[in-house]
């Protein structure tokens, strides 16, 4: 798991829809420059926001488009009046993010840093490489339906609603506290089969509500009973594997994944 792309920039490589809107029509040679961006915000509330993807571009096309030089101009002043070195030193490339951790190929997972503390589930998803992540977005590249049944689970939840820091009363999901601690089943392959399964019925529940965000399908309130069953189901799978009692409560369903952590700790 990693952080999502870091831009620096001073707004100046984002764009909102209106902005991006105003951009191609002064630069239409720049429609293939402007990516989808997603934070945690923008992810959950299905909230459109557009970024300047400039990686790979020409001099001599980077040139050609006064608009997008005049952004990239800004981000560099914007840099340069920077209090810290390095971000001084990457006003050299200032058509680019200054940390970019964008995965270039395959399907990947993403887990929002924040989140409501209100919610059952924390909504993750796959992800295709043509949208940017933000830092707000925590991601992990070549992820299988297997990983997203587990990190999706109650198993999960009850580990993370411990373990994670939290922003007044809303979740603050760490790689390095809460993912990389979380102590995995060790399942076997019919096992892996049936979360895998599980886990595709959840996102066959989502896309019933193609009108719907994240936020409507996950709030407890709204939270449709297809998805909230599918999630059970896939709650039941994922405790088949770790062997835990189907009427395991969630203190001790800890009490057993920190007993494993100190095992797997020791090793």
């Amino acid at each position: 798991m990693t952080k999502g792309s870091l831009p620096t920039d001073g707004g100046h490589l984002l764009l909102t829809p209106e902005e991006r809107a105003d951009l191609l029509r002064r630069e239409p040679a720049a429609a293939k420059y402007v990516r989808r961006i997603l934070g945690s915000a923008e992810y959950i509330n299905n909230r459109e926001r557009y970024c300047l993807w400039l990686k790979g571009i020409s001099p001599a096309e980077l040139r050609s488009m006064p608009a997008v030089m005049e952004r990239v101009e800004k981000v560099r002043q914007f840099r340069l009046a920077s209090p810290k070195a390095a971000t001084r030193r990457d006003a050299a490339t200032p058509w680019l993010f200054q940390e970019d951790r964008q995965p270039e190929q395959g399907e990947f997972i993403i887990v929002p840093e924040v989140s409501s503390g209100n919610r059952l589930y924390i909504p993750i998803s796959f992800l295709k490489p043509d949208v940017v992540c933000t830092n707000k977005l925590q991601m992990i590249p070549d992820a299988t339906l297997y990983h997203f049944g587990v990190l999706t689970s109650s198993v999960n939840m009850a580990w993370t609603r411990v373990i994670c820091g939290r922003l007044k009363s809303d979740y603050d999901y760490s790689k390095n506290i809460v993912y990389n601690n979380f102590p995995w089943p060790e399942a076997d392959e019919a096992q892996k089969a049936a979360i895998e399964k599980t886990a595709q019925g959840i996102l066959d529940a989502r896309a019933l509500y193609p009108d719907s965000s994240l936020a409507d399908l996950y709030d407890p309130l709204t939270m449709p009973p297809d998805l909230l069953k599918a999630h059970q189901a896939n709650d039941r799978a994922v405790m088949k594997a770790y062997g835990f009692a189907p009427g395991m409560d969630e203190p001790e369903i800890v009490a057993k994944l920190m007993a494993m952590h100190v095992r797997l700790a020791g090793k």
